[in-house]
C-alpha cells in the first residue's frame, strides 16, 4: 500500500511542469472554454448552416482528429513533449484561422475547421501526461495530473461564462470570440514551448531502471481490458452536459435552472476536489481506485433512476443531488486512469500507450452522446439501467485484469525548463 503524497502548491506546480508551463495551460482552457460550447452556435449564427449539416461537420471533424493519435504516440516516444504540447495549441489556431475565413453556407471548411480543433483537442491529453510523466513521477505525478486537470477546469469554466455574457452581441461578438481564442491558443502554444521540455528515448530505459519508484525490466504490459473499460468510464463525462439536461426537460419538465445549476456545481467539485481526492486516494492502488470509480459511477446511475421515478416535484432537486455522486465518481476516475496507464507504459512506448488512451477516451466521447439520445426516450430504466450495467462490467474488467509483466514508468531526463 502506498503512502500518501502531500505536495504544496510550489511543489504541484514544480511537477506539473512549472509556471510558465502552469499560465500556457490555463490561457489555453481559457480559450477552449470561450469557444467549444459556442462552436455549434457559430455554425448556425454566423455561418447560416443548418443544424444537420452543422452537427455533422463537428461529429465528422473529432471523429477524424482522432486519426491522428498514433502519430502522435510516434512523435512523444522519440522523446518530444513541450513541443507536441505547442504544437496542439498551434493547430488549433490554424482551426481558428479557418473559422474565420470560412465564408456563409460553406460547410466543408466549417468541417475542416472542426478537424483542426479536433486533432488539438485529441493531442493535448496524451501530450500534457507525457510532459508531466517527464518532470515528476510516482505519485507526485499523479497529483500533478489532477492539479492540471483542476486547472482545465476552472480555465474552461471561467471561459464558457465569458463568453455566455458575449452572447447577446450577435454575430460580431461571436466573431470577435472566436478571434481572441485564436490568439489565447497562440499565447499559450508561445509559453508551452517555451519550457522545452524534452525526453531522452535513447537512454530512457537505463534511466528507468537505474531510478526507482515505478521501475521494472518486464515486457510491456497489456492494457486491452483498460482501454476497453475506458471507453464506458468515459460516457460520466458527457451526463452533466447532456444525458441530464435531456432527461430534466424531456421526461420531467424541470426548469433549465437546475441543469445549469448542476452543470456549475460539477465543474465547482472538479476544481476544488480533484487534487485532494487524488492524494486520498493514493494510498490504494490505481489499479483497485479506478475499478471503485467504477462501482461509484453505476451507483450514480441507480440513484438518477429512482431520482428520476419521484415525479415533478421532488425529482429535479434529487436528480441534483445523485449528480454530486456522479461527479465525486467522475473525479475518482479522472484521477486514476492515466495515472494508471502512466505507470504501467513502459518508457520506451510511454507515447503510444497514453495515444492509444486518448484515443479509447476520444470515441467514447463520440459515442456517448448518440448513445444516451438513443436511449433517453425508450424510458429511464432502458438509459440508466444499460449505463449501471455496463459501468461495473468495465470496474470488474479492470479490477480482474492481470498486468503483464512489472510496472515501468518514464522517468527520463528532462532540459532545463526555465521556469
Amino acid at each position: 500500500m502506498a503512502t500518501t503524497t502531500k505536495l504544496q502548491p510550489r511543489a504541484l506546480v514544480r511537477a506539473s511542469g512549472g509556471p510558465r508551463y502552469a499560465v500556457a495551460l490555463a490561457v489555453d482552457a481559457l480559450g477552449t472554454g470561450l469557444l467549444r460550447p459556442f462552436l455549434l452556435l457559430y455554425g448556425l449564427t454566423v455561418l447560416r448552416l443548418s443544424p444537420p449539416a452543422t452537427g455533422i461537420g463537428m461529429t465528422a471533424g473529432i471523429v477524424v482528429g482522432l486519426a491522428c493519435m498514433p502519430a502522435v504516440g510516434r512523435w512523444l516516444d522519440r522523446g518530444a513533449r513541450s513541443t507536441v504540447v505547442a504544437a496542439s495549441m498551434l493547430v488549433r489556431v490554424l482551426g481558428v484561422a479557418l473559422l474565420l475565413a470560412t465564408p456563409t453556407g460553406n460547410v466543408w471548411l466549417f468541417a475542416t475547421a472542426a478537424l483542426f480543433l479536433g486533432i488539438g483537442n485529441q493531442a493535448w491529453p496524451a501530450a500534457h501526461a507525457a510532459l508531466v510523466a517527464t518532470v515528476a513521477h510516482g505519485r507526485e505525478r499523479d497529483a500533478a495530473l489532477a492539479g492540471g486537470r483542476a486547472l482545465r477546469n476552472a480555465g474552461l469554466g471561467v471561459g464558457a461564462l465569458l463568453a455566455m455574457a458575449c452572447l447577446t452581441g450577435g454575430t460580431t461578438a461571436l466573431q470577435a470570440l472566436a478571434a481572441v481564442t485564436g490568439l489565447a491558443y497562440l499565447t499559450a502554444a508561445a509559453l508551452a514551448w517555451s519550457v522545452h521540455v524534452h525526453a531522452h528515448p535513447a537512454t530512457a530505459t537505463a534511466t528507468a531502471t537505474a531510478a526507482a519508484t515505478d521501475r521494472a525490466d518486464g515486457p510491456a504490459p497489456r492494457m486491452r481490458a483498460l482501454l476497453a473499460a475506458n471507453v464506458i468510464y468515459v460516457f460520466c463525462l458527457n451526463v452533466p452536459e447532456i444525458a441530464l439536461p435531456l432527461v430534466l426537460k424531456t421526461q420531467m419538465d424541470a426548469s433549465p435552472v437546475w441543469s445549469a445549476a448542476i452543470f456549475v456545481a460539477n465543474t465547482v467539485l472538479v476544481v476544488t476536489l480533484q487534487v485532494p481526492v487524488t492524494v486520498l486516494m493514493s494510498r490504494f492502488p490505481r489499479r483497485s481506485v479506478l475499478a471503485l470509480a467504477g462501482v461509484v459511477l453505476a451507483a450514480s446511475y441507480l440513484g438518477f433512476l429512482a431520482a428520476t421515478s419521484l415525479g415533478h416535484g421532488w425529482g429535479a432537486p434529487a436528480v441534483a443531488t445523485v449528480s454530486v455522486v456522479c461527479t465525486i465518481g467522475e473525479i475518482i476516475y479522472a484521477g486514476s486512469a492515466t495515472a494508471l496507464v502512466t505507470a504501467l507504459a513502459p518508457a520506451h512506448v510511454l507515447g503510444r500507450a497514453l495515444a492509444r488512451f486518448q484515443l479509447s477516451t476520444g470515441f467514447g466521447l463520440a459515442v456517448s452522446p448518440a448513445v444516451i439520445t438513443t436511449l433517453a426516450p425508450h424510458g429511464a430504466a432502458a438509459l440508466w439501467g444499460s449505463l449501471a450495467a455496463t459501468t461495473l462490467l468495465a470496474a470488474s474488467a479492470v479490477a480482474t485484469e492481470k498486468d503483464q509483466g512489472k510496472r515501468l514508468s518514464g522517468c527520463v531526463r528532462r532540459a532545463p525548463a526555465g521556469s
